[in-house]
């Protein structure tokens, strides 16, 4: 009787699993068009070749990317992909293999730019050989491109190409501890510099890094770092390594013309680091002289889950609408562990270059029409998932692991990690829960506390005893998720049994929004080593009361050294988190600081001279609260 009981039980259990796997959700649909994203990108990152920079574990990553319109289209290139995406609406971006490697050894996929000249997209890698082909095409969705120059005579690292009003084209760059970005116009028909060719002659015969950089002739210097006078261009983890190791580094240029005016943007001070930025000088001609915009950095994102916004490019969609493309960082396996993140951008009624970051890791609304995006372009759905708890299949054990890094002794520097459950709802990019295995069936399973109405969701996987390097066409992730009010009836919302796509920030716009406790998530196929995610974000409303004002704000800046200051503040059991905003003007706050589970902020990113005003604002799950009285902070 047992026996019989079981093997019903078994067949009822199998014809449930069919059913489910059979059923058609009506709350996700594959086809459906996204009406926003959420950072990081979600594009197929490559894997880093074997044994790059001597580590030999396997991770993804990418970084320095520049996102360009062509013929309606919108293209990203980016350091070390194999080739390049594309995107009708900058949400579903598709992948073309077009590699401009010519030897196995070759970087010239590294820190690339792309521009477009009449009908013709152009693109090249950095290079301080002064040996890289410039590439062409007019259709870059076949892969296909053909060299435009055999040869590009003039050595660039951190390449950007700036086609003007009068057809006139200029090249910047530079990526140095010690030197400036340098600008000079060139005959693209030639790739060689136009101005006093006896100059470019001395420079041809240079050998060192910093005899190349240097300006000759018409080679003009068009930025360069003062951290002595900004504290966002410092180097360390938090501003905080004086003098820098290997000085304040300075790299990633972009031309931009707004309004008669140039915006001569550039990274800094080091791509690992929290408050990589993009920051912006501003001139009357291509080749300046460019002055320091009072409102800098123009993007920074120090934290929340995405951290980091430097080393980006700055483009106009198909609506006019200005968006701002950056590097965000991971740096655990690798301190150039990378990801590439994209903010609503633009020029105020004075001119000045914004980019607004906060809730930058919330989903954000793609573009149908121009807009003002002074204020960034939130979709308003909360995080419902900061430290609610989750149970798992099965968990990694905790291990020791090289960290890559040297300690004062010149020894290696190994740290304990841990894989467990809790790792998957900290908001940390850098921790990631792993089951033991990567087989189908492995799970995760969490609890909101309380019925809730589920929008959206972001899955970040981690690369976690990957074995994959470099690219490969044959990577896809495949999963299901079942939300349900009791944990026992379950009900099919996500499947994704069938994709074929590289997702490994996969971000899942439901249909219709759909009200839930509990949600769990069932592996079917894994990309590339054990089943393992950062975290499992989930958005929507919490359907509950938003978060009280917050009390005693105070910015106490230093009288010492006035580029740092303390943000303090009473923190409250009805917030999640907080997001500081700061800016020149009352109505300019445009740079914000996002911060869970503290009450004060070290914020060492302020310029001396410059006058600061200060808010802050609660949020939860359930929306934002009221700011505070904006503070002026001399």
């Amino acid at each position: 009787m047992y026996k019989l009981s079981s093997i019903l039980l078994l067949l009822f259990l199998i014809a449930f699993n069919i059913n489910l796997r059979a059923q058609k959700t009506e709350w996700f649909d594959p086809v459906r068009a996204a009406t926003t994203y959420c950072n990081p990108i979600n594009i197929g990152y490559n894997y880093t070749t074997h044994n790059h920079n001597g580590i030999p574990e396997s991770r993804r990553s990418s970084a320095d990317p520049v996102i360009i319109t062509y013929k309606g289209d919108y293209y990203l290139f980016a350091t070390n992909q194999a080739g390049f995406f594309w995107s009708k609406d900058m949400s579903d971006w598709n992948f073309v293999y077009g590699s401009f490697q010519r030897q196995p050894g070759d970087d010239d996929q590294c820190a690339p730019a792309a521009w477009v000249v009449n009908d013709t997209l152009f693109y090249v890698g950095s290079t301080w050989k002064r040996d890289h082909p410039i590439w062409k095409t007019a259709d870059p969705k076949s892969g296909r491109w053909t060299r435009h120059v055999d040869k590009a005579m003039l050595p660039t690292w951190d390449p950007a190409i700036f086609q003007d009003d009068d057809k006139k084209v200029y090249m910047y760059y530079g990526s140095s501890g010690k030197l400036p970005l340098v600008g000079v116009e060139v005959d693209y028909k030639t790739w060689l510099p136009k101005g006093n060719q006896a100059d470019y002659a001395t420079l041809y015969k240079a050998t060192e890094v910093e005899d190349i950089q240097r300006p000759y002739g018409q080679i003009k210097e068009v930025a360069i770092l003062d951290p002595s006078a900004h504290g966002w261009e410092r180097f360390g983890p938090n501003n905080d390594m004086e003098p820098a190791p290997w000085g304040n580094f300075i790299e990633g240029a972009w031309m931009t013309k707004h309004n008669g005016k140039y915006y001569m943007q550039y990274g800094a001070p080091a791509t690992e680091f929290k408050g990589y930025a993009n920051g912006v000088h501003v001139g009357d001609h291509p080749l300046g002289p460019f002055t320091y915009q009072k409102h800098n950095p123009m993007s920074y994102k120090p934290g929340g889950f995405v951290i980091g916004a430097g080393h980006g490019n700055t483009f106009a969609d198909n609506y006019g609408n200005y968006w701002n493309t950056g590097t965000c960082k991971i740096s655990i396996k690798d301190r150039f562990e990378r990801r590439i993140d994209m903010f609503p951008a633009g020029f105020d009624k004075d001119d000045v270059m914004y980019s607004i970051t906060s809730y930058g890791d919330f989903p954000i609304v793609l573009p149908t029409s121009e807009r003002d995006q002074t204020k960034g372009a939130s979709s308003g759905w909360m995080l419902l998932s900061y430290k609610k708890p989750v149970t798992v299949s099965s968990s990694e054990e905790c291990m020791e692991v090289e960290t890559h890094r040297m300690d004062n002794g010149g020894k290696k520097v190994y740290e304990k990690f841990c894989y467990g459950a809790e790792n998957l709802t900290d908001e940390n990019i850098q921790t990631y829960w792993s089951a033991k295995t990567n087989n189908a069936g492995e799970w995760l399973q969490m609890d909101l506390g309380r019925p809730m109405e589920i929008k959206a969701l972001q899955i970040n996987y981690a690369d976690h005893k990957a074995t994959q390097f470099n690219k490969a066409m044959d990577i896809y992730y495949q999963y299901k998720i079942f939300m349900s009010d009791d944990a026992v009836n379950w009900t099919l919302v996500v499947d994704k049994s069938k994709n074929d796509k590289d997702v490994p920030h996969d971000y899942v716009e439901l249909t219709k929004s759909i009200k839930a406790r509990y949600i769990k998530m069932e592996n079917i196929h894994n990309a590339s080593g054990l089943f393992a995610i950062s975290d499992f974000r989930v958005f929507g409303n919490g359907l509950a009361a938003k978060p009280k004002a917050v009390a005693s704000f105070k910015v106490n800046r230093n009288k010492t050294d006035l580029r740092n200051a303390i943000i303090s503040w009473k923190k409250q059991n009805d917030a999640v988190g907080y997001n500081i905003y700061y800016g020149i003007t009352p109505d300019k706050l445009y740079n914000s600081i996002m911060v869970y589970g503290d009450n004060t902020y070290d914020f060492r990113g302020l310029d001396k001279g410059t006058e600061y005003y200060f808010t802050i604002e609660a949020f939860n799950e359930n929306g934002i609260g009221i700011k505070n009285k904006i503070i002026e902070v001399k």
